[in-house]
């Protein structure tokens, strides 16, 4: 994992904000091409900015993935369902835009080859799966969370229960999870992913390092949180050209609708 250091440049507690939903701008992109989503609607543009396909989406998509010919986009209903505002995960043939397969999961990543994993969680389930370019169903974990591609497939559970189990963990071939550190936040935010794979989490106020072999560090106690409180902080980090920053949106206890926020600036090094 090597010796990453952190170093608090900066501090700052704010009225206002709110949990960031999905980000602007493109689902995504590859080599200038991008993949665009609106209500009920998907594209795909080129680098001159040409819609080479649409595509009617049932829903709201919030997330797309690319790998080979293919892409896998998450989507939100637009009305409340038995899995609440879960719609379904679309995969489509990059070339053309055409139905693959219609799958169910709320989290996905890119395993390369036109393969993906998708994950679920709630109602009992707390699983990942693995599928092909068709859409099969090729292996499959009792894991959910945040998927980091890279140095073997790790997932940042997030189990949301109290207490939780959530851990980093490491998908193995045949179904099996390789458990690394418990983590406080039974929803902690995506991780960092820094260039020699070590991974930044943002666990319940405190900033941790979990190495590829999944050991792990603190870095930084920015505002540890108290068990009973988690619930009303929503994180996030960010990579900026000196460093890093880290953000906690409290919700607060009895006012519906009102926030604050702070934020750290944080110059990040290896001795």
């Amino acid at each position: 994992m090597g010796s990453w250091q952190v170093t608090v440049m900066d501090h700052r507690h704010e009225p206002g904000g709110r949990p960031q939903g999905r980000p602007e701008g493109p689902l995504a992109r590859r080599d200038g091409w991008e993949v665009h989503g609106g209500d009920g609607e998907l594209s795909w543009v080129d680098p001159g900015g040409r819609v080479r396909w649409r595509q009617p989406c049932p829903g709201r998509p919030n997330a797309a993935h690319l790998s080979a010919d293919r892409v896998l986009v998450t989507t939100s209903s637009f009305e409340y369902t038995a899995w609440g505002h879960l719609g379904p995960a679309l995969l489509l043939d990059l070339s053309d835009g055409a139905p693959v397969a219609e799958l169910r999961g709320e989290h996905g990543a890119a395993l390369g080859d036109g393969r993906f994993v998708l994950g679920l969680e709630g109602y009992d389930a707390f699983d990942s799966w693995a599928h092909d370019r068709d859409g099969a169903v090729v292996d499959s974990w009792r894991s959910y969370g945040h998927y980091v591609v890279g140095g073997g497939l790790r997932v940042v559970e997030t189990d949301r229960r109290r207490p939780t189990g959530s851990r980093v963990v490491r998908l193995l071939p045949g179904g099996a999870v390789e458990r690394g550190p418990l983590l406080a936040d039974a929803q902690a935010p995506a991780p960092l992913v820094l260039d020699d794979g070590t991974l930044l989490v943002l666990d319940a106020g405190v900033l941790r390092a979990v190495g590829r072999e999944l050991d792990d560090a603190v870095l930084a106690e920015l505002l540890p949180l108290p068990p009973a409180e988690r619930h009303r902080f929503t994180g996030a980090l960010r990579r900026t050209p000196g460093g890093l920053t880290a953000t906690l949106v409290e919700r607060h206890p009895t006012r519906m609708g009102s926030y604050s926020t702070r934020t750290w600036t944080l110059g990040l090094r290896r001795p």
